[in-house]
């Protein structure tokens, strides 16, 4: 049914948004692998072309490295348009760009100038690619958006005591999470009329760049692991959910806001 679909991730060269790419495509999506430096953008095209002829030799993977900044306007512009003139629509975004930066920095003195820096990755960033990307969304019979979330971001977790998440302490990248989950049900909302569905993803603990410092056990999980929700999530049917907050491991699991 996804044959033919385009879909776009960002963030998409490596960790999770990388093996988001590789299973869209591997349903017969075309992938656009949005990723900020061009060269680590081509290569991970590569490495995935490469990887998919030497498990399927017959046919292959429509993977294409589309140069995207979420924190440049202006990349994003260019990226969209790059979409557009190939493929004259876009069924799937998956905002999955996202950064961490207070590993080992108490809460109380993570200051406002960090707060920012996650803020334009994590919210300012979604925000500038959604509204470019819906005007080609509306294009599409079934459009998705699938937001990368976090446990972190669910408040009933950080303010149940008894929830490890809640000792994380994690005041930018956490308050940035919740910021993207209260983004995800506007968007459901004010897009449902249209049959945009729009959904948050919760991966689960896996290691990455991102928590390359964290100063706590960074889990078992791998990024095929946590791509497995993201994934399903970007290829629901026309009636599948909206406004849902699912993970980590099935779209059975609901994360409480």
């Amino acid at each position: 049914m996804n044959a033919s679909e385009v879909a776009l991730v960002t963030g998409g060269n490596k960790g999770i948004g990388r093996e988001i790419v590789r299973r869209l495509a591997r349903q017969g999506l075309t992938v656009y692998l949005g990723a900020r430096s061009p060269e680590r953008g081509h290569s991970a095209v590569e490495e995935l072309t490469r990887e998919a002829a030497a498990e399927e030799p017959v046919g292959g993977l429509d993977v294409r490295f589309v140069r995207l900044d979420v924190t440049d306007p202006g990349s994003v512009e260019a990226a969209v348009e790059k979409i557009e003139t190939e493929t004259g629509r876009l069924d799937v975004l998956v905002n999955n760009a996202g950064i961490m930066t207070e590993w080992g920095v108490r809460a109380a003195e993570v200051t406002a100038a960090r707060l920012r820096d996650v803020y334009e990755v994590n919210v300012f960033g979604v925000v500038t690619v959604t509204s470019a990307c819906v005007p080609l969304l509306r294009r599409s019979p079934n459009p998705r958006i699938v937001n990368m979330s976090s446990g972190l971001g669910s408040l009933t977790f950080l303010s149940d005591p008894a929830n490890p998440l809640s000792t994380r302490g994690s005041l930018a990248y956490g308050s940035s999470k919740a910021a993207l989950n209260a983004l995800t049900v506007i968007y459901a909302n004010a897009l449902r009329a249209e049959g945009i569905k729009v959904n948050a993803a919760g991966p689960g603990l896996v290691p990455t760049d991102q928590n390359a410092a964290a100063p706590f056990p960074r889990g078992d999980r791998t990024p095929a692991d946590g791509a497995v929700v993201p994934a399903l999530l970007a290829t629901i049917p026309s009636d599948g959910p909206t406004g849902a907050f699912r993970g980590p491991d099935s779209l059975d699991e609901v994360i409480p806001w």
